[in-house]
């Protein structure tokens, strides 16, 4: 990496999310599934850490799709 690239590029923001399990903030989030809509975008379920681990896996998206 170059000095100049050090320099100007910005740090990722902050961004924290609700566990889905605990319903607690959390700035060390882990997505742990996503549930589609049948209309808009589809919906990121988040869990801390702690529960991350303990949650049965959910499909992510593109996990259910066919063909290829």
């Amino acid at each position: 990496m170059t000095r100049e690239a050090l320099t100007t590029e910005t740090a990722p923001p902050v961004t924290r999310a609700l566990c889905c399990r605990c319903k607690r903030w959390t700035y060390a989030a882990v997505e742990v599934g996503y549930i589609e809509r049948a209309s808009g975008p589809g919906v990121v379920l988040w869990g801390c850490p702690s529960h991350a681990m303990a949650m049965i896996p959910r499909p992510m998206p593109g996990e259910l799709e066919r063909g290829a």
